[in-house]
Order: C-alpha cells, then sequence, then structure tokens
C-alpha cells in the first residue's frame, strides 16, 4: 500500500521501491481498500529486501516493527526512517475486521507520507 500511496501522491518526483523482509503476497485486502481510494495495486508484486540489497536508496522507511527489526542494511542509504504501523495482515478476524484494518494502515501511511513528501521532498524543491 505504501508503495501504491506514495506513487500516487509524489508522482514522478520520487522514485519508489517496496519490498518486505518475508515477502508473501499483495493482499486482496490491500487491493481492494486502496481501489476505495482510487489507486490500482493489483499488478504490484510482493517483492524481497534481496531484490534491492544492493541498490542505492536516499530513504529506507520500514512501516511495522517486524521491518524495522530485520531489515537489512542498504548500502548508501543516507536516512532510515522508522513508522511503527500496525500490520493489517497480522490482524485476525472477520472479513470487515480485516479490511477496517487495511482502511487504518492506509490511512496512517497515507498520513505520514503526505507530511514526509511536505517535508522531504516538497522541502527540497
Amino acid at each position: 500500500m505504501a508503495e501504491g500511496l506514495l506513487r500516487h501522491m509524489a508522482g514522478d518526483r520520487v522514485e519508489v521501491a517496496s519490498a518486505g523482509v518475508t515477502p508473501t503476497r499483495i493482499r486482496p485486502e490491500a487491493i481492494e481498500v486502496m481501489k476505495e481510494i482510487g489507486i490500482d495495486i493489483s499488478h504490484h508484486r510482493s517483492k524481497s529486501t534481496d531484490e534491492f540489497i544492493t541498490q542505492a536508496f536516499d530513504y529506507v522507511i520500514t512501516v511495522c516493527d517486524n521491518a524495522n527489526q530485520h531489515c537489512p542494511m542498504f548500502a548508501g542509504a543516507s536516512r532510515r526512517l522508522h513508522w511503527s504501523i500496525e500490520d493489517p495482515a497480522a490482524v485476525e478476524g472477520d472479513a470487515q475486521t480485516r479490511l477496517n484494518s487495511f482502511r487504518a494502515a492506509r490511512n496512517e501511511l497515507s498520513e505520514r507520507l503526505r507530511k514526509f513528501i511536505q517535508v522531504e521532498v516538497d522541502g527540497m524543491e
């Protein structure tokens, strides 16, 4: 969701790569809640951090505590940020409960990314 949000919000002002420490699949709930706000992530795929380990980044942002604890160090990453957002994929319950957890994560990511863009992207232009 973070990749889709940042691509949508920042456009071509940033280059975005997204990966997980234990990637599985793009969750249907994530696709659904992103579609609710007009962003299609159905074509995205779950990628491993291993795919990017030799790539240099200006920022590495982890968005859940597990990722923060297990994320490898990326060469050339000038800043590493961590946002402790509850992993919606770990929430149990009925379909509505799971969707609500994905909505909450989407909304929190959206707000944090808005601030990130305002300070780190727009502030540097």
